[in-house]
């Protein structure tokens, strides 16, 4: 469907795919050749979109073609557009361990202002919703009930299932999965990146997403529950100090007594028993790109010591196998084991390559009788030169050492032959193998085993033959229509697409897998039911409502049916829509939802950007007529992009505001800010006007209006290398447009600036947030201190107000009578209007990263879209009746 296969093009060159690979990104499918099968419409809409950025992605592969990479590194433009959050929260520099454990401290001895949150989302959300089954949602894909990415899985053999998020903490289920409960509400961050039962019973929590994409957070260690049945994590069960703070953790493996962790900064290693002391760096390929090294802020540094994954010889577990190495190359990719007390490179026995132009991101996974090792191997070589696939195979050794001898199990093209969704949609198994990859061998059969990419895979025959119980969606299968009527016999409910997590169980008895992707939770018996196509028919997904850990980038709310509808963007879960009398959300917009404004006056009046400015509207909601058809002139939404989509000067998720004063003055941000003043009757990208360029090289990250002032804070380059940041200011007439004058070492600190809030009564009087860590913990020039200031003459001079505010990157803010509301990656703060200092506001909202907060129509009741713990509301009011 357009946006979610849209998706796959931009996210693929937002996570960091080598620039010449761009061109291959349109579906190959997108001229049909003779005999072609037909696609839907939806294709046709999405191929067609695709083709007009070939241009664009011409000039990139050009740039490419001319850069100089450091030692086999991308050029600097790819690190710019991989790591935008990480960007956002590190420049201009590299965050030092420690940072997440003080601004928690910091945020403990705050007080809490009086008042609870309510929460809004805690209730199913259906991507097959068919009130919104039109061309422009993915309705009728496939994925049922969703919720957030789900990057780790464990579960026994008693019924509990414990599911991380990657954003949203980790959850207990006691029936197998479904009825989940939070277990990680009071640890500093709550991305994970692995979860691991012990034999002894225990929960190992690795946090810090290992996805490397450009909506992975980072985490502050490793945390153990020695009762997790019964308990919950806290700050207390880390184990370790601070030394795994600000790092991604991608596995966690335990090789008879010792505990290993695969971070963006070395290989590190704990006793399992000996819980007390710090964890011990056993490898770092490139040392002096560490924090606090000679080369710590060149802008490869982040890329320079990543670990993937470890293998160990069933035989003899101090055997140790490293997989090292960025995804899209350098010098250092490859296998490496201790040998006379150092750590050195080596080459694996059989068909798997061991070479540093093959060997990217990896996964392993042994046999529980010793008898299997499996791997999954992506290719850098491919990554950068086939438009197809970055899958160099998926493996397997039959003596069961990690050594090998390995022999190929299957290629991209004996997966796609064995039931794969993705050949439909214009792409082939492992276009994302950087990005998707899991496996699991079942217990009871070393020759059964799982295989995640973007498709679940599953072996009977240990990798001779493969099948796809777990398709990529519905659609382009002779089963599917968009009419919900003649979707009930041959179209099963199968998982969401993007896999990253695996574990098997049982309950009662009976034998299950888990899957955990970009959509949630999936189950289905170990040796389940399938069709002719080889797709299974017992799929069950297991997001109920009672796990929200919904990713919202944006939130937006308008009156609708005497009360209010909200809507949010999602990180690969489109856009939500919850109206008065809902009890199930809806999904009315497919692919990635980015920023959202809503008409206060019309809740059906909805503006959603998908991903880089590519902005949508409607008028009704999104709500399908009942016609059931792929016809595009009736679609329910019309594409509104300004220009900056198609150039691709534009962030990942771009700033998109209208003037709270009047629902017909829009502005948006890329290189340019752009205006719309029609509101939502625009029906074409031509409507928009060029206000400003804000310079070759600079990209908007927070823009808004009101009472004719526009505010337009920007990066360029973005990077940590360089980084530079700037307002500028000027009027929606065109006039007046300038630059304010910020020097490094000025008030407003050189970090990103996240958004802005201006005064409805006075257009001069504006605050703004500031992302990342102050200079005590950011290695950079003009870090600086403060996250939050002030100014009453349109920028021209800032006070810098943020007090007691804890040392934690701000996202949002927002003025409310009188007070003063910021948004940060760990909790929402309050300063009434007569205080100096800030509170926490309100108690019970979970703690996670708060992108953007709003209020309803009314000003009373604030909004709080969360990336990891759905959406939120707080009345206001509770805090003026609390004093």
């Amino acid at each position: 469907m357009p946006r979610h296969e849209r998706n796959r093009n931009r996210r693929l060159l937002a996570g960091g795919a080598a620039l010449v690979t761009v061109i291959g990104l349109v579906p190959a499918g997108a001229m049909a050749a003779p005999g072609d099968t037909p696609r839907p419409v939806p294709y046709q809409r999405l191929q067609q979109a695709a083709q007009a950025r070939v241009a664009h992605a011409g000039q990139l592969t050009a740039l490419a073609a001319s850069a100089e990479p450091d030692e086999g590194e991308d050029p600097e433009e790819i690190a710019e557009q991989a790591e935008q959050y990480a960007e956002a929260r590190s420049a201009p520099g590299i965050v030092a361990p420690g940072a997440y454990t003080a601004a928690w401290r910091a945020l403990r001895a705050l007080p809490a202002t009086p008042g609870h949150w309510q929460h809004v989302t805690n209730r199913p959300y259906n991507s097959d919703d068919p009130r919104y089954r039109d061309i422009d949602s993915n309705s009728s894909g496939g994925a049922g009930f969703v919720t957030g990415r789900i990057t780790g899985l464990a579960a026994d053999d008693a019924g509990y299932v414990y599911a991380g998020s990657a954003n949203g903490g980790v959850w207990r289920s006691r029936t197998g999965g479904g009825h989940w409960q939070p277990i990680a509400q009071r640890v500093p961050s709550p991305s994970t990146g692995d979860l691991r039962l012990d034999r002894a019973g225990r929960l190992w929590w690795a946090t810090g997403e290992g996805n490397t994409s450009a909506t992975s957070f980072v985490g502050s260690g490793v945390y153990l529950l020695s009762r997790p049945r019964t308990g919950s994590f806290s700050a207390r069960d880390r184990v370790g100090g601070t030394e795994l703070e600000s790092t991604i953790i991608r596995k966690l493996r335990i090789f008879g007594g010792t505990a290993w962790v695969a971070t963006n900064r070395g290989a590190f290693s704990h006793s399992v028993t000996n819980l007390s002391g710090p964890w011990k760096r056993e490898f770092a390929p490139n040392p002096d790109f560490l924090p606090g090294g000679a080369q710590a802020t060149d802008p490869s540094a982040p890329y320079k010591n990543i670990i993937n994954d470890f293998a160990a010889d069933p035989k003899d577990p101090s055997r140790v196998i490293i997989a090292a190495g960025w995804r899209s190359g350098d010098t250092y990719n490859g296998f490496y084991t201790r040998v006379g007390g150092t750590w050195q490179r080596t080459t694996l026995a059989g068909d798997i390559a061991s070479d540093a132009a093959n060997v990217g991101t990896v996964t392993f996974a042994a046999a529980a009788d010793g008898s299997r090792y499996y791997a999954i191997e992506q290719s850098p070589a491919q990554l950068a030169t086939n438009p197809d696939s970055n899958l160099h195979g998926v493996y397997v050794s039959r003596s069961g050492s990690p050594f090998g001898p390995w022999t190929l199990g299957a290629d991209y093209h004996e997966l796609a032959a064995s039931g794969s969704a993705l050949t439909g949609a214009g792409y082939m198994p492992g276009v994302q193998a950087w990005y998707n990859q899991f496996l699991q061998v079942d217990p009871a059969d070393a020759d059964h085993v799982y295989l995640g990419l973007e498709e679940v895979f599953e072996s009977a025959d240990g990798g001779a033959t493969w099948g796809t119980p777990g398709p990529y969606w519905n659609f382009g299968f002779p089963c599917w229509s968009i009419d919900p009527s003649k979707q009930t016999g041959d179209c099963h409910q199968t998982t969401h697409p993007d896999q990253h997590s695996v574990a098997i169980g049982s309950h009662h008895g009976k034998r299950y897998v888990v899957v955990g992707d970009d959509g949630g939770a999936y189950r289905r018996p170990v040796r389940g039911a399938t069709d002719a196509a080889g797709h299974a028919t017992d799929w069950a997904s297991l997001n109920d409502g009672s796990m929200d850990v919904l990713q919202y980038y944006s939130v937006d709310t308008g009156r609708d049916r005497g009360g209010l509808a909200v809507s949010g963007g999602l990180q690969d879960n489109g856009q939500s829509i919850l109206r008065p009398g809902d009890r199930v959300m809806g999904s009315n917009f497919g692919g990635d939802g980015g920023d959202t404004i809503v008409n206060p006056a019309n809740g059906c009046d909805i503006a959603e950007e998908y991903v880089y400015l590519d902005v949508w509207v409607t008028n009704n909601c999104a709500v399908n007529d009942g016609s059931w058809t792929t016809d595009p002139s009736r679609a329910t939404s019309y594409h509104v992009a300004p220009p900056d989509n198609e150039t691709g000067e534009a962030r990942f998720i771009a700033p998109l505001n209208q003037d709270p004063r009047d629902a017909r003055i829009w502005v948006v941000g890329g290189r340019h800010v752009w205006l719309n003043t029609v509101g939502y009757a625009i029906r074409s990208g031509s409507q928009w006007r060029s206000l400003f360029d804000l310079g070759a090289g600079h990209t908007a990250t927070a823009v808004f209006t009101s009472g004719g002032l526009v505010y337009a804070g920007w990066c360029g380059p973005c990077n940590n290398q360089g980084f530079t940041r700037g307002i500028a200011v000027g009027r929606t007439d065109g006039t007046g447009w300038h630059q304010l004058t910020l020097p490094i070492d000025g008030t407003i600190p050189n970090r990103y600036i996240s958004g802005f809030d201006v005064d409805r009564a006075n257009p001069n009087h504006v605050v703004v947030a500031i992302n990342g860590f102050s200079r005590r913990w950011t290695e950079g020039p003009g870090a600086g201190i403060g996250h939050v200031f002030e100014s009453t003459d349109a920028g021209e001079h800032w006070t810098d107000i943020s007090g007691n505010l804890p040392d934690i990157p701000a996202d949002s803010v927002k003025l409310v009578g009188g007070g003063l509301v910021v948004a940060t990656d760990n909790a929402v703060f309050y300063r009434s209007a007569r205080a100096r200092g800030w509170s926490v506001l309100g108690r019970n909202l979970p703690t996670t990263t708060t992108l953007q907060v709003r209020t309803d129509p009314t000003g009373h009741v604030l909004y709080a879209a969360t990336h990891g713990r759905g959406i939120w509301s707080f009345d206001l009011r509770q805090v003026s009746k609390g004093h």
